[in-house]
């Protein structure tokens, strides 16, 4: 029996539901709250299963042979709007979903997120992992500016919550941010929290253009050959926050 063989067994008998469906000839697991992706990550962590995480999977479909060996993690049941503060001017939503459509509930909150007007059909943990970026008035505005907190599964199966919903939080550098982008390659994004403005602002933003998506020039950040400091260091993050190589770059 080979190692996928003996983790798919071992989620059946941890989730005896319909979590696990079948995508493209691919096993596909679909987490409904933070806890079942904790224990998804802690299984393959005992079974040295790697996985490998999308949302509508726009930006990569997981299909083909070099996801032979891989369980699919998607984030299409993570899907709920959890809050909307008009007082506080935050939203918190599930990573899976669409942020495009997020702009009609927040519409009737008079609010504004200026990266969920853009033409990016995709979810918003989605959004974040690629750190969507517009163009406006010649200057890149990226959505990481408005995420402000998330409930994150780490690669070692753990929930943590990083970042704040208050404007002024403590000093140093705000870990949340790690995540845009991190194309999945760091853990799993629950949930998400983007600051918003009131939808009178919105005119401010009139201009702004989505910019390309280029997954190439951010994997080149983890290039083994490279001796580049930056490169380094982004390296040294990833084996940080994913010692067992749980989430491989594909």
């Amino acid at each position: 029996m080979s190692r996928l063989d003996t983790f798919l067994r071992a989620i059946d008998a941890e989730f005896p539901d319909d979590r696990l469906t079948w995508q493209k000839r691919l096993p596909t697991f679909h987490p409904e709250s933070a806890d079942e992706a904790a224990r998804l990550f802690k299984l393959a962590v005992r079974e040295k299963q790697r996985l490998y995480i999308t949302g509508f999977g726009n930006n990569i479909d997981p299909v083909g042979d070099r996801f032979a060996d891989l369980v699919i993690v998607r984030t299409d049941r993570l899907n709920a709007i959890h809050e909307i503060s008009d007082a506080d001017l935050y939203v918190k939503i599930g990573s899976g979903y669409p942020l495009r459509e997020l702009m009609l509930s927040l519409t009737e909150k008079k609010l504004f997120l200026p990266h969920a007007s853009l033409p990016y059909v995709g979810s918003a943990g989605g959004a974040v992992a690629v750190n969507l970026t517009a163009e406006l008035n010649g200057h890149d505005l990226s959505l990481k500016k408005y995420f402000i907190q998330s409930e994150i599964v780490t690669p070692q199966g753990e929930v943590i919550k990083l970042g704040s919903i208050c404007f002024k939080s403590v000093s140093g550098y705000d870990v949340v941010k790690v995540y845009a982008p991190s194309w999945g390659l760091l853990g799993l994004i629950v949930s998400a929290t983007f600051r918003v403005v009131p939808s009178t602002a919105a005119e401010e933003f009139a201009t702004m253009k989505m910019k390309p998506i280029d997954r190439a020039h951010f994997l080149c950040g983890l290039d083994e050959s490279s001796q580049d400091v930056d490169v380094i260091y982004s390296r040294k993050i990833k084996a940080k926050f994913d010692p067992h190589g749980i989430l491989p770059i594909v």
